[in-house]
């Protein structure tokens, strides 16, 4: 590790999601029966357009670099110019772009969490200090806080809505970010779940603001890594310079285009997800002892208030939980962080999705293998 950069040397990994044939081979699950609860996926997958288009590209040829397809339609898609669009393989992809063209050693970089860890990850690659904001006890901003650290600052990455808290950041919070002379990195890999407008076009026009779109969710390619930036054009003309010219290749790119062409669908399946949320949210709010927060995005973000018995949880509430659900094939999502010990991230699924999820959380309920002793808090 000698030859390594100093600030690789003890960088931690990425905490990325276990393969479904992991979890079923540890458990001794059947893969196929699974319920993947766990990813903020998009339960219903791509749509019928997108599903054709990949049958009909040629993978012996490579993509346009220039993705000028890609960027015309996006362009369209968001109502802003083709030269203020880049698209990446995910929006992983353009975050670390960004943060690599942006900062560097002895710049900082602030995020609030707890939020994506790719932010944080990504700047320490880069050589940045990190500078976190935690949020408040009911998970929003603090505002204050986040503004005094951003006038000090490179860059400033949000999320909005925020995974995984599901809160929207407030617009007026945003415009003092666009005003502390820091570059904002706003993620919007949710939004088509809320009722909010993008800051595309602010970011198109010369905002000092990077938007960050993706495919993953709400069109459901997920698996094939497709995701979009708006920004200012001279930021956009760097970006397609430093980036790798094919990285996003002809399926990713035949079924984002076709995505765009069945936009009324997509948007029907996000209302689908959202009333799914909800009725999730509602059930496991009705057992007395989860109390989902409130969340803008295809997730809810549950904590463990308590025992099904009427005990207090203890500190491993959370990942005990967790465990139990992937025992009976149901999986969610569980962080390793202080703040989040006692809470699961559980994604919208489809309705059949949602009843197997409060059927084993009914059956978790009944085992009492969440009831501790107060040794155990």
């Amino acid at each position: 590790t000698r030859l390594l950069r100093p600030e690789l040397r003890s960088l931690e990994p990425y905490q990325a999601l276990e393969s479904p044939e992991q979890i079923a081979a540890r458990y001794g699950l059947d893969p196929a029966r699974l319920v993947k609860l766990d990813g903020n996926e998009n339960a219903e997958g791509p749509s019928p357009g997108a599903l054709a288009a990949l049958g009909a590209v040629t993978p012996h040829r490579y993509p346009d670099p220039e993705q000028r397809r890609l960027r015309e339609a996006l362009a369209g898609h968001l109502g802003v110019g083709p030269e203020a669009v880049v698209a990446g393989a995910g929006s992983d992809e353009l975050i670390d772009l960004v943060i690599r063209c942006v900062a560097g050693p002895g710049d900082r970089v602030v995020v609030a969490p707890p939020t994506f860890g790719m932010y944080a990850f990504d700047s320490r690659q880069a050589g940045a200090e990190v500078v976190e904001v935690p949020r408040r006890e009911d998970w929003s901003l603090d505002e204050e806080a986040l503004v005094a650290a951003a006038r000090g600052a490179r860059l400033v990455a949000l999320a909005s809505p925020n995974n995984p808290t599901g809160g929207v950041a407030p617009r007026a919070l945003i415009e003092s970010l666009l005003e502390s002379g820091a570059l904002l990195l706003l993620d919007e890999a949710y939004i088509e779940f809320t009722k909010e407008r993008s800051m595309a076009p602010e970011a198109a026009s010369g905002a000092p603001l990077v938007v960050l779109r993706t495919f993953s969710k709400w069109g459901g390619l997920a698996g094939l890594r497709v995701g979009y930036a708006a920004m200012p054009p001279e930021l956009d003309a760097r970006l397609m310079v430093v980036k790798q010219p094919y990285s996003v290749s002809v399926a990713a790119e035949a079924a984002a285009l076709a995505s765009l062409g069945d936009r009324a669908l997509l948007d029907e399946r996000a209302c689908a997800l959202v009333a799914e949320r909800d009725r999730m949210a509602r059930a496991l709010a009705e057992t007395g002892w989860l109390r989902p927060h409130p969340s803008s995005a295809n997730f809810a973000l549950v904590e463990v208030t308590g025992t099904p018995a009427g005990g207090a949880p203890t500190g491993d509430a959370g990942r005990r939980l967790y465990e139990a659900l992937r025992r009976r094939g149901v999986l969610v999502r569980h962080f390793e962080t202080a703040r989040l010990q006692r809470c699961v991230r559980i994604s919208a699924g489809r309705p059949g999705e949602t009843d197997a999820l409060l059927g084993a959380v009914a059956e978790v309920a009944a085992s009492g293998e969440l009831e501790g002793t107060e040794g155990e808090r």
